[in-house]
């Protein structure tokens, strides 16, 4: 399909002036429009398109083909796809069959294939999926874990869902108070959670992202999007939101961008885009790849917006980024900085489209030493932050210190959220949700009865205005996805020669995106090469590239009187170079990286078990 084909001047003429009260009921009064939809490219970059009414259409056979396996309103659905196509039309197809779709990142390399199984069987168990459906690419992978998952009924292959029995009767009545799908949180964690995203927050979230976060017009915007549809922002931001306004849609396969970053502005150029997203890193990767031909090529000038979010962001990125597509047309204001996270469903704020980019330089020695939002007088020793805007209508954040108390603008401290987008917590898990979800004491001491979201996230408010200055929970953010740093530090505490227990690891801001770091305590005499021994675990065991290795003393690491590990002091004591001046568990099995023909074993016997567990009439 031609950029054409994606016309900007077909009027839609349906009323999308109003928020609907479901994502079932934004796609329904959608179901007419043949003129705007979705375009999925392959690998090849050959285009398949979907009208919203084709779509519709699609989803609806999925939909009486899942019910017609036996499922009931309410049953989760595991989805473990590689491809947009199957992935979108399989969500879309559950949410009309009232089930409630679980996505799953599919398996991302060979070599990790024994750690991928033991965290899919996790987030099975805690989301009590009743079916996985995936390709016929991944079952070879996922059918060793079905008889580990008391839950599982059964694994389907995407590829012959519709051929199978299917339902007669209507689809059931969605109400906005019932359970979307489930948004497992990205952290490499032993405890996965899953966020209960109903449909109430989504059309909260999405209906603020499409009219005030980005100004959609009615069918008249091109998005562009590489991101996973596993995660909230490829998922809501690319696949839900733009339902509410008849946004045509053009997805990359993530595996294509990650091979061919140029893929994202050639298909932004091609399909005339004019939105996309993206974390800080890839617009680091766009700077960097960028070859002179392409630049001499590329039309950049219908975009109107790239928001960043999803780790920190750098000002010198987003500046580069400017400067080095100004040639084709980019206009200064298009990188747009968002905050947000899966408890808030997605987005809590968005900067103004089409401003320049709000960077505010603080006293780095009022800022770090009292937490104070003050004037430099010398901007060479100034801190700079980059602003987020401020959040959505009938929406709030607020910054509360050490013991839950709200603070005014211009104080660091955790920052916490409020409105119609919070999700309903965690799924089975009460006292995370307890942990997470909870009122608050206002400035006066009296008791506040609104629920707010305990974000994690160290930060100010200026003018109103957002500014994230850190990571209150450790959560590591590389390349736009989260890392607990418990599951490095194990991997590398059983390294010979590493004192277990004694092994930190944190970020560091790097030229083009944060970099990690990992800092542990030494037996005596280590085996010189250990610095190359830790690089190379992380990178096997975890994929992640290690920017720098400290080797202490043992005693050496800064830990509370009760004997725990300091992270946030350790990494201020390595930033300022005074790191040496203080005087468990490893990730999935401990044996040997299980070989791809044994995992293969493993699914046929896994698949043997379960058609067993099915001729004697026993669970699987």
């Amino acid at each position: 399909m031609s950029s054409q084909m994606l016309s900007q001047t077909h009027p839609v003429t349906v009323d999308l002036s109003q928020a609907p009260a479901t994502v079932v009921e934004a796609l329904r009064r959608i179901r007419g429009v043949e003129k705007h939809g979705h375009t999925f490219l392959d690998n090849a970059n050959k285009p398949t398109f979907f009208s919203y009414a084709a779509l519709y259409k699609a989803a609806e056979v999925r939909a009486h083909a899942l019910l017609g396996q036996g499922l009931t309103r309410g049953d989760r659905v595991a989805m473990v796809l590689s491809q947009p196509q199957d992935f979108v039309i399989t969500f879309l197809g559950a949410l009309l069959a009232g089930l409630v779709p679980v996505p799953m990142f599919p398996p991302l390399s060979f070599g990790k294939l024994d750690a991928y199984a033991d965290s899919a069987v996790t987030i099975l168990e805690v989301a009590g999926a009743r079916l996985i459906i995936t390709d016929k690419a991944l079952s070879s992978v996922l059918w060793q874990v079905v008889p580990k998952v008391s839950t599982i009924k059964d694994l389907l292959l995407v590829e012959s869902l519709d051929a199978g029995k299917r339902s007669e009767g209507p689809l059931p009545d969605i109400t906005p108070d019932d359970l979307a799908f489930l948004q497992f949180t990205s952290g490499s964690t032993s405890a996965p959670k899953g966020v209960m995203v109903s449909h109430r927050s989504l059309v909260a979230n999405c209906w603020a992202i499409a009219t005030e976060g980005m100004g959609l017009e009615l069918g008249s915007d091109v998005a562009i999007s590489w991101l996973p549809l596993y995660h909230d922002m490829g998922l809501i931001g690319f696949v839900i939101t733009p339902l509410f306004k008849a946004t045509d849609v053009v997805y990359i396969p993530t595996l294509s961008f990650v091979k061919r970053p140029n893929v994202w502005l050639q298909t932004m150029h091609d399909y005339k885009g004019t939105l996309s997203f993206g974390p800080n890193f890839a617009f680091a990767l766009a700077t960097k790849r960028a070859s002179e031909k392409e630049l001499a090529t590329w039309d950049l000038s219908r975009v109107r917006l790239i928001g960043c979010g999803a780790e920190p962001i750098n000002a010198n990125v987003m500046l580069e980024f400017v400067e080095r597509f100004a040639a084709c047309g980019l206009k200064p204001g298009v990188p747009m900085p968002a905050y947000g996270m899966a408890e808030a469903t997605l987005a809590m704020s968005f900067a103004p489209v089409g401003a320049d980019l709000p960077v505010l330089l603080l006293d780095a020695e009022a800022f770090r030493g009292e937490g104070k939002v003050v004037t430099p007088e010398d901007d060479a020793l100034a801190l700079a932050f980059v602003g987020c805007g401020k959040p959505f209508n009938q929406h709030r954040i607020a910054v509360i210190d050490l013991e839950g108390n709200l603070l005014g603008e211009d104080r660091e401290g955790e920052l916490v959220f409020a409105g119609p987008s919070l999700t309903d917590g965690y799924w089975k898990n009460e006292a995370a949700t307890a942990e997470v979800y909870r009122p608050l004491t206002t400035a006066d001491g009296a008791a506040d009865p609104t629920i707010w979201l305990r974000t994690g996230d160290l930060g100010f408010v200026h003018d109103g205005n957002v500014f994230i200055s850190g990571r209150s929970k450790d959560l590591i953010i590389l390349n736009g996805r989260n890392h607990h740093p418990q599951s490095i530090e194990w991997a590398v505490a059983e390294i010979d020669g590493v004192r277990k227990g004694n092994v930190v690891a944190f970020s560091r801001p790097g030229k083009e995106s944060e970099e990690l770091v990992v800092v542990v305590e030494t037996r005596s005499e280590p085996p010189a090469d250990l610095k190359e021994t830790i690089a190379k675990t992380v990178a096997d065991r975890l994929s992640l590239k290690v920017s720098d290795v400290i080797l202490l003393a043992a005693g050496q690491l800064p830990k509370t009187s009760s004997g725990k590990l300091q992270r946030r002091k350790t990494r201020e004591q390595y930033l300022a170079g005074q790191l040496g001046g203080e005087g468990v568990r490893t990730l999935g099995t401990a044996g040997e990286r299980l070989t791809v023909a044994r995992h293969l074993a493993r699914s046929l016997l896994g698949r043997a078990t379960h058609a067993a567990s099915k001729v004697f009439n026993r669970p699987s």
